[in-house]
């Protein structure tokens, strides 16, 4: 079972900021449908909030893979943080401004991305076995 990550830690900023840019991005996305925005940008925040939804569940689980998610994370809630910042609407402006800090946090996580050894297979082998 894996520990709940000391409050002050990395860590547990980056899933915060995760977490708040999901909620961020979700208003986003509902306000623009509403506005009768369809295209890209939609989708690039819809794909945001769940990056960053996957971001933090695999911090939370502690998965050496979550510096990959968080690299996915920090691309999206850069290019969500753009889209949102160019509405003059106060909502926007908050999902721009919480994009900006996932983007840094995301950032920083992403930077300590630890490279595998070997291959998949090699991977899976190195897992305990589940019988079915």
């Amino acid at each position: 079972m894996a520990s709940v990550p000391m409050q002050d830690s990395d860590t547990a900023k980056c899933i915060k900021a995760c977490m708040n840019c999901t909620k961020a991005c979700m208003e986003a996305l509902h306000y623009l449908l509403q506005q009768g925005v369809s295209g890209k940008q939609v989708s690039i925040l819809q794909m945001c909030a769940e990056a960053c939804q996957l971001s933090s569940k695999m911090m939370l689980a502690e998965l050496e893979f979550h510096h990959q998610a968080c690299e996915l994370s920090f691309e999206l809630s850069t290019a969500s943080a753009a889209i949102c910042a160019s509405y003059d609407d106060p909502l926007m402006q908050r999902c721009a401004e919480a994009c900006r800090h996932c983007s840094e946090t995301c950032r920083g996580m992403a930077g300590m991305t630890v490279h595998m050894k070997g291959t998949a297979k090699d991977l899976r082998s190195s897992l305990p076995s589940t019988r079915l």
